[in-house]
């Protein structure tokens, strides 16, 4: 069987050879005695399903995906709270993987709420309570000196890239020790859903480092270790193992740590060493970026004009606070003149650097022109600055008063209010409140999805950063741009690319983000803004991609994007090189019988759109 290159030989012009950009030739995996689970999808053919060992073991009707759609669709309504919708499509993920991703991919917008924030909240805090299957590949701290050997049990041979947490920080939840799994297990599926990465490629990993939470560890469902959290230094020692064990097995994988309640240092620690990056800081502070980029453009506030007050001065902040300044330099303001532009508040009130000993973190953004005042509530500190922008990454529900909304409405034409904390119960305020007390003037984006809103006889469709805009073309960037390291650079590019994936009718509409119902285009927009800045920085080492237009870089990535629709395709594939096998005439395959029925190349869904 042949194999398709990476690029093709040198043209005759004497140029550089060119990336292949069409879709590599299948390789026919050996089949196991054992059938996997997907094998059991009642919309693969009937000769399929012999060649599957599977003939016989489901009912003998061929379904279409839209009956299968809508058998799903009704189950998942019959089910009366979002946990249960949520248990739902676990279930349905691990039995049916392909049709999981044909329901996902046709109800983006309806679904992910149910398989990531916020649904994933509670499921994260009754995980142990829940727990049914595995999903993941759980590391403990007891097997320290053995990660490699533990790592070697994951059943998949390739993997492209690993979500990882050690739940200490969940959606503002706290910690949740090993609770935390449901966020790598959600997080994969919209690596899947949104950029087409291959779901049998992706290791869902939670760390078992202890846990602070004192009621988990007197639980008797609780199914982590019952110690205490370990040191900082004893987790540096764990992950430095971790990291040199994952790349060990699979030398290209990507690794996107999360929801660990100190970030800061294992970034540090492996950005240039290993194909890494965190996603609370990078890719929050990228999606930020990105609907922050359209809100100063549609404010019509010039850069240099722009005050923003950040209510939250933690990591996430202050790492989104760290994105938008490179915003300001890009736009021609001095470093220094880009972070005047930035006033962070704690639960002390505005950091300043005559307030006492501050955060290392908070240092850089601490302000010397306060002459001496304290400000200690948002309301004084509104007043004091006369913002342009309001940003919340506090996890303290509506504290973006009524007070404080009109407030900013009397100040700004368009003034942009960001509440960005998950869940929705610890959103700085909601889309509703944010309307009405701005009587519709605001550019809104939240963290969490709110519903459209109806004011003066018009719908408004609230912008929500959710990092899935921004982390799926990462992460498919540095996949297939063969990226040795995450850069700035292209982080930057993702939000960039994000901020200009907008349609002509969704800017009219005074938009911050795209349709999430457009999630696969735009991510093939943000992935090629990545493999751009990857090229750039040169720490790319698929070289063959830097010869080719983007036009022609757009095709190389949607031909690698896994894609539901047209997986049972590989089967047919398979029986029809079976097929030329046995009857030894490959131009004369397709439609022989060979003991299987006739072979077409899809089961019974030749009249279907996606």
């Amino acid at each position: 069987m042949s194999h398709t290159r990476n690029a093709s030989t040198a043209s005759k012009s004497g140029g550089a050879p060119h990336a292949n950009i069409k879709a590599a030739h299948h390789q026919a995996p050996a089949r196991n005695h054992t059938p996997a689970a997907a094998d059991y999808d009642t919309s693969l053919s009937i000769e399929a399903r012999k060649y599957l060992r599977t003939y016989g073991l489901t009912p003998p009707r061929v379904d279409t995906y839209d009956i299968q759609n809508q058998r799903a669709l009704a189950i998942l309504n019959s089910k009366k709270t979002p946990i249960e919708q949520y248990q739902f499509l676990s279930i349905l993920r691990s039995t049916n993987v392909h049709l999981f991703y044909r329901l996902l991919s046709k109800n983006v917008k309806e679904l992910t709420p149910l398989i990531y924030t916020p649904t994933v909240g509670e499921a994260c805090q009754r995980w142990s309570e829940l727990y049914i299957q595995p999903e993941g590949l759980y590391l403990s701290f007891e097997d320290k000196g053995h990660l490699h050997s533990v790592i070697q049990n994951w059943p998949h041979h390739d993997v492209d890239i690993t979500v990882v947490t050690d739940g200490s920080r969940i959606l503002g939840l706290g910690d949740l020790g090993v609770n935390g799994m449901g966020i790598p297990v959600g997080k994969l599926s919209l690596y899947t859903a949104c950029a087409g990465i291959d779901p049998m490629k992706t290791l869902p990993l939670c760390l078992d480092l202890g846990t602070s939470n004192e009621a988990f560890r007197n639980d008797p469902l609780y199914m982590g270790s019952r110690r205490e959290k370990v040191t900082a230094e004893e987790e540096k020692e764990f992950l430095d193992e971790m990291m040199a064990a994952l790349t060990e097995r699979w030398p290209g994988i990507v690794i996107q740590y999360e929801d660990f309640k100190n970030p800061f240092p294992s970034l540090e620690r492996y950005a240039e060493t290993y194909t890494m990056f965190n996603d609370d800081i990078q890719g929050t502070g990228a999606v930020i970026l990105g609907g922050f980029i359209n809100g100063v453009k549609q404010s019509k506030v010039a850069p240099k004009d722009q005050r923003a007050v950040f209510l939250g001065a933690g990591s996430a902040g202050v790492g989104v606070a760290k994105q938008l300044t490179e915003f300001f330099m890009k736009e021609g303001l001095s470093e220094e003149e880009a972070k005047k532009r930035f006033w962070l508040v704690d639960s002390q009130g505005l950091v300043t650097s005559d307030r006492g000993k501050l955060a290392e973190h908070k240092l850089y953004f601490a302000r010397d022109d306060n002459e001496g005042k304290q400000y200690k509530t948002l309301d004084e500190i509104v007043e004091y600055v006369k913002p342009t922008i309001l940003m919340g990454l506090s996890t303290i529900g509506g504290a973006f008063t009524p007070h404080i909304l009109t407030r900013m409405a009397e100040l700004n034409d368009k003034p942009v209010i960001f509440p960005l904390s998950n869940p929705s119960s610890k959103s700085e305020c909601t889309f509703e409140d944010a309307i009405k007390y701005t009587k519709g003037k605001c550019l809104f984006a939240s963290g969490s999805p709110f519903p459209t809103l109806k004011f003066e006889g018009k719908d408004l469709t609230p912008g929500q950063g959710n990092n899935m805009y921004v982390f799926p073309g990462i992460g498919l960037g540095a996949i297939l741009s063969k990226a040795v390291s995450v850069t700035q650079n292209m982080i930057y590019a993702s939000a960039e690319a994000l901020s200009t994936s907008l349609l002509p009718e969704e800017v009219k509409e005074n938009w911050l983000y795209p349709d999430i119902r457009r999630i696969r285009e735009v991510s093939v927009e943000v992935t090629r803004g990545v493999i751009r800045a990857a090229q750039a920085d040169k720490v790319d080492r698929e070289l063959a991609l830097r010869n080719i237009s983007d036009e022609e870089l757009d095709d190389f990535i949607r031909n690698r994007m896994y894609d539901p629709y047209t997986e049972h395709d590989k089967v047919n594939e398979e029986l029809r090189e079976l097929a030329a096998h046995v009857m030894g005439s490959p131009q004369e395959s397709h439609g022989q019988s060979n003991g299987f029925g006739k072979i077409t190349s899809r089961p019974s869904t030749a009249n279907e759109t996606k």
